[in-house]
């Protein structure tokens, strides 16, 4: 990018700050999930963040600031800040090697408010990601899922503010059509749908519906998989496996469980790039 100064790891993000459009968890352009990734030069203004993640209007939109060694990492869709983000953070570590930020060789540390030190690195091509899993609790099923959902299934439990749901079949998790309305009303942040992988290559299916938070249907969410990892690890008894979800625009997520933590594989493609000037 004219003028981007290449020496950002060294603290000297330039006044203008970049912005890039990436595919994480694709392997083609236009597939896996858009996020929109900023390089500020200093701690932004939450509300200002917010405005900025409205206006790129995708699932995500992550902002990176220098910390000496690590860098800070918040994300946000269109109407909140969130916890944890799997395919923003792909899209940010991606970001900072494409454009010689980071050496693609090291890994890429980002310090988080609320999940922690999430780490990044290269691995057999794709990019490996290590973050915490999500353990299922017990909890009420609010009244009127299954009529939001338009299917009826089992409830495997909450991870945090999800709900975890499993159907019959992968076919059913394709053909799905949720009332984004319905949902919304429901006291939850979000609806993993899951099943069985019935093809070669997919162990388990998954799509994910959070219209609450902005996001009627998110395209391939990396923080669903940290849920859906150790459920399907323990069913097949293999710690790794492969995630498929069969959103509109799909992509495909390897896992591995290790304990409490769960390791996210998965690709990346820039599709533009600009920056901001408000």
């Amino acid at each position: 990018m004219a003028g981007f100064d290449q020496g950002l790891f060294m603290n000297t993000v330039p006044a203008r700050n970049p912005v890039f459009g990436v595919d994480a968890f694709a392997s083609e352009a236009f597939r896996g999930n858009p996020a929109a990734v900023c390089l500020l030069d200093r701690e932004g203004d939450a509300a200002w963040m917010q405005k900025v993640a409205a206006e790129m209007n995708l699932s995500e939109t992550a902002f990176l600031v220098p910390l000496g060694a690590v860098w800070g990492l918040r994300w946000f869709t269109p109407v909140v800040e969130v916890d944890l983000c799997g395919h923003a953070t792909l899209a940010s570590a991606h970001i900072l090697w494409e454009q010689g930020l980071m050496d693609a060789s090291q890994t890429v540390t980002f310090a988080t408010q609320v999940s922690g030190r999430l780490t990044c690195r290269h691995v057999a091509g794709r990019i490996s990601m290590d973050f915490p899993a999500r353990a299922l609790c017990a909890g009420e099923v609010p009244t009127g899922l299954y009529e939001a959902l338009g299917a009826p299934g089992e409830v495997l439990g909450w991870a945090g503010r999800d709900l975890v749901v499993e159907l019959a079949s992968a076919e059913q998790v394709r053909s799905l059509r949720p009332d984004p309305s319905a949902l919304a009303r429901l006291p939850l942040r979000g609806v993993i749908v899951t099943a069985a992988g019935e093809v070669e290559g997919a162990d388990f299916v998954s799509r994910f519906f959070a219209p609450g938070v902005g996001i009627a249907e998110d395209p391939v969410t990396g923080s669903a998989h940290c849920a859906l990892a150790p459920v399907w690890a323990a069913r097949l008894g293999r710690e790794q496996l492969t995630g498929h979800q069969v959103s509109a625009r799909g992509g495909e997520v390897g896992v591995r469980v290790n304990g409490d933590r769960v390791e996210l594989r998965g690709q990346a493609l820039t599709i533009w790039r600009g920056e901001l000037l408000a």
